[in-house]
């Protein structure tokens, strides 16, 4: 049975479900021009109509081809259910009310296909028009939340502008503190969703090279405290997105990511919660307000 907080994420999940496709027409207006310039997605690279909706981020397209959508990951409705296709109600409902028999263009992400062999696209709905991003509106309503590989810096940028509006305004998922993001000096919190995409947002005391590894650590005790690793073949492309993994000290971010667990010495029961940062667009630095893309 789900507690009180379940109910009420679930009964604000519905609310702002019941609200896309039904803005005011100034906020529309807005909307469709924000969207159209929506700096994500590379060449087309296919289009065709929409068969069915599988779930919050992946569909068929009406020629049989699965079609997964990038740089986001979607989330199942409340804690009370597990994250994955089986729990993503909300979003499955949110893209079904976006695409359904409309006719779609794929462009091109990052990574062509997953390891399942499905289509990986950033997408937009062309008829009926207004022609508008799958993605950015999911995200936008607080159905999705920014995935881990996003690519271009401005799309990263612009996407997560979106995530972070929905997340003040409580929209969608959003309604429900389970998705907000964890304390990172709460490792237990953060190692209980281990295997789970999470946010962690806290103050990073250390950044230490050790190996081929930088560790960037939220805490004193490197046995236990939550850290995020970035591999040092990977270092250039923070530099380069203007992120210094060394310059985080001292400064407040929120990371994104899967949520793992380093060993600890043999016969010990505890492990470390980390994230791997891949990616530049996986870290921002928090300001008074909101956060900003640390580059």
């Amino acid at each position: 049975m789900r507690g009180r907080r379940g109910v009420l994420g679930i009964a604000a999940v519905a609310a702002a479900l019941s609200c896309i496709g039904n803005f005011p027409v100034h906020a529309q207006r807005a909307a469709k021009k924000a969207v159209a310039a929506l700096p994500c997605g590379g060449e087309e690279i296919a289009r065709g109509s929409v068969g069915r909706v599988l779930d919050g981020r992946t569909f068929v397209l009406g020629d049989g081809r699965e079609v997964r959508l990038a740089g986001i990951e979607t989330a199942s409705l409340s804690a009370g259910a597990s994250d994955g296709p089986a729990g993503d109600t909300a979003a499955r409902d949110a893209l079904a009310k976006l695409i359904a028999d409309a006719q779609v263009v794929l462009r091109k992400a990052e990574f062509a296909s997953d390891r399942y062999g499905r289509v990986s696209a950033y997408v937009d709905v062309v008829q009926p028009s207004p022609q508008r991003s799958v993605q950015a509106e999911l995200l936008a309503s607080g159905f999705a939340r920014v995935g881990d590989m996003v690519g271009e810096g401005d799309c990263a940028a612009e996407l997560l502008r979106r995530e972070n509006a929905a997340r003040s305004a409580k929209l969608g998922l959003w309604a429900d503190p389970y998705y907000d993001p964890l304390p990172a000096d709460k490792p237990a919190e953060i190692l209980a969703r281990r295997g789970r995409f999470a946010l962690v947002e806290g103050e990073v005391v250390s950044v230490h090279p050790s190996g081929a590894t930088l560790y960037v650590n939220f805490g004193r005790r490197w046995s236990e405290d939550f850290a995020v690793t970035i591999r040092k073949r990977n270092e250039r492309k923070f530099t380069t997105a203007g992120v210094d993994p060394h310059g985080l000290s001292g400064h407040r971010v929120r990371v994104r990511g899967w949520i793992e667990a380093r060993g600890g010495i043999a016969g010990s029961p505890w492990r470390a919660p980390w994230i791997e940062a891949a990616r530049p667009e996986q870290i921002e630095t928090v300001g008074r307000n909101d956060a900003r893309v640390a580059r």
